[in-house]
């Protein structure tokens, strides 16, 4: 498996507790999840209907403001996974550093692959990845200069699993158009990762090639209530957005209070410059806190947002160690 956040059996073999002991700061899931999760007993015995999904699908469009054909997918991972067959192989182009998966997904499928550093070398690619904002770095990329490069490639992926928070970037609404496709992940924000859930949104004919490979049940029918319920609302949405960007703050004043420098981040991450990570992970690990560091950046830590006040006082106890 390759190297991702949220990989607690390893700390667990390094420095012991029980999963449950932990704070992982590793990913960038919400700490504070959408709390109204039950569901139904029968939405978990059949399997949903085809009217069910597009209810989905119209909740969505509506919280990302898009009537663009779309398809749900259990997590934006499992379009990631699909991606490489949507189009006859050729040249992928990536803008990195990124989440490490798409480079695998699409060299194991042949695919042949790069990874540049600005978003013109992306022009001629038949295949331009940008995550959007980045993973792990928050880079982000104004929605003109991305629109702009459509003319110059063969089909432009935007991932926007990490939006939600910013949803000024979000590409969502111009979705439709030949050659764009969004990814959408809903566990993040949300702070459900596990239950699965993410979206696609494009032309028609590339939703629906992807909706042929996804199959005919894509997703649960638990994910479809909680998913419908949660984007709907939006109350909780913008409380959310305002608690997570005064935590930023906050948690980038206990990085410089370490002599660690603010690299970038968004709403449910942060990464800093630490001088060495291996270090700075170890002595957050000590207090069974969880970070994720970087093989090739030997500085960076990135670390997710406290979600209770016990976890942010654990935070500051293990730093000032």
């Amino acid at each position: 498996m390759r190297e991702h956040g949220g990989n607690l059996d390893v700390a667990q073999q390094r420095f012991g507790g029980a999963a449950e002991d932990w704070i992982d700061l590793s990913t960038g899931i919400n700490r504070v999840p959408y709390p109204d999760v039950a569901v139904e007993p029968r939405q978990w015995g059949p399997l949903p209907s085809r009217s069910e999904i597009e209810s989905l699908h119209h909740v969505a469009r509506q919280v990302y403001l898009s009537d663009a054909p779309m398809v749900a997918v259990s997590g934006a991972q499992a379009a990631i996974q699909l991606l490489p067959h949507l189009a006859p192989r050729g040249r992928a182009r990536i803008l990195a550093p990124t989440y490490n998966e798409y480079a695998a997904m699409l060299s194991a499928a042949g695919w042949d692959v790069a990874e540049v550093s600005d978003l013109a070398a992306l022009a001629g690619a038949d295949l331009a990845v940008v995550v959007n904002p980045n993973n792990p770095d928050g880079r982000r990329h104004d929605r003109r200069e991305l629109l702009a490069l459509l003319p110059h490639v063969g089909r432009l992926v935007v991932d926007e699993s990490f939006a939600d928070a910013i949803p000024e970037l979000s590409l969502a609404g111009e979705a439709g158009q030949p050659g764009l496709l969004i990814l959408r992940s809903f566990g993040k924000f949300y702070g459900l990762a596990g239950l699965r859930l993410g979206f696609a949104l494009g032309s028609a004919p590339d939703i629906a090639a992807l909706a042929a490979m996804a199959g005919p049940w894509p997703v649960s029918g638990a994910a479809i209530a909680i998913g419908r319920r949660a984007l709907l609302d939006r109350d909780w949405a913008k409380a959310t957005i305002a608690r997570l960007t005064d935590d930023c703050v906050r948690l980038d004043a206990a990085a410089r209070s370490q002599g660690w420098t603010l690299l970038g981040g968004t709403p449910l991450f942060r990464l800093y410059e630490t001088g060495d990570a291996l270090a700075a992970q170890d002595k957050l690990a000590r207090s069974l806190i969880w970070s994720r560091v970087f093989q090739q950046k030997p500085g960076w830590l990135r670390l997710g947002l406290p979600g209770s006040e016990a976890e942010w006082s654990r935070l500051a106890a293990a730093l000032s160690v």
